[in-house]
């Protein structure tokens, strides 16, 4: 099932490759190589705007690109990592055969809207919650091996509120639906553009083992304060506001982090994450990617 090009695998706000080995996307990066694939898995700073980020995973591609011997990349991006990707595939296209958003930020987060609103800027409350915050990503820095990545929490958390990112794809519009809730163009540029996300369903039998996950506990908190997808969110990012190129599709029963397989594995009975990223494989080497 090998793809023609190699596999870069994008993390999110507050993520990393490994922490002492354990990994952000869990099982992920195994799995794609079973099934024959190059996998490399970026590092980027935890906190910091699309900008800084976008820049550091160019960065890591071009050395991606040496290692391989290949002359693009398929990206999968998690989160604010698909807005990374689509930094990347926007300036520098001839080096990205793919961009596939998972769960991605792409119209904003309300979750993100409601910290912002709870924080005035320039106040020392915001002050005080970047500082920890930034304390918090310069720890885990350290200890996965990348201490000098430049953390800049209020530019994190603006990139992702729903007007930070209005401002961001009117710079990159790429593969953005003209429709909300609809589709975008699947090739522009000569980069193919796919999203797949899920959202948070209500019944024991498609929640199922995450009601023993506390990151499942924390996302169905943080459902709450959305209000134009009350009904259509993952816990941190919209339904609709995660659609990107072709959907594959929006409303599997997962949330968030159940897309990168957390907590080791712990989700629902009905969607394996480890599949949809298998599958996703054998979609990219269908379209000779």
């Amino acid at each position: 099932m090998c793809t023609k090009y190699p596999v870069v695998l994008v993390h999110g706000v507050l993520g990393f490759d490994k922490i002492l080995g354990y990994p952000y996307f869990f099982g992920v990066k195994e799995a794609l190589e079973r099934k024959g694939a190059e996998v490399y898995t970026a590092s980027l700073s935890g906190v910091n705007s699309d900008d800084v980020r976008g820049e550091q995973l160019w960065d890591f591609i071009k050395d991606v690109k040496r290692k391989s011997r290949k002359d693009k990349v398929n990206l999968i991006g998690h989160s604010q990592g698909a807005l990374d990707s689509r930094y990347v595939a926007a300036n520098y296209a001839d080096s990205v055969a793919s961009v596939t958003s998972v769960d991605g930020v792409n119209f904003g987060s309300e979750s993100a809207d409601a910290l912002r609103a709870a924080l005035e800027p320039g106040s020392c409350k915001e002050g005080a919650v970047a500082l920890a915050f930034e304390a918090f990503e310069k720890a885990i820095a350290f200890v996965t091996g990348h201490p000098f990545e430049p953390e800049d929490a209020v530019a994190a958390l603006d990139a992702l509120t729903t007007a930070g990112v209005e401002e961001f794809n009117k710079k990159y519009p790429q593969a953005l639906p003209d429709v909300w809730g609809g589709e975008g163009a699947e090739i522009v540029n000569g980069v193919n553009y796919y999203s797949w996300s899920g959202i948070i369903k209500d019944g024991l039998c498609e929640q199922g083992l995450n009601e023993l996950d506390p990151l499942h506990l924390w996302m169905k908190h943080s459902s709450k304060t959305f209000v134009k997808e009350a009904d259509q969110n993952d816990g941190l990012v919209g339904r609709y506001s995660s659609h990107l190129g072709k959907v594959i599709c929006s409303d599997y029963s997962m949330d968030h982090l159940d897309a990168i397989n957390q907590i080791a594995g712990i989700r629902t009975n009905t969607v394996d994450p480890i599949e949809l990223y298998t599958d996703h494989l054998e979609f990219l080497r269908s379209k000779g990617l």
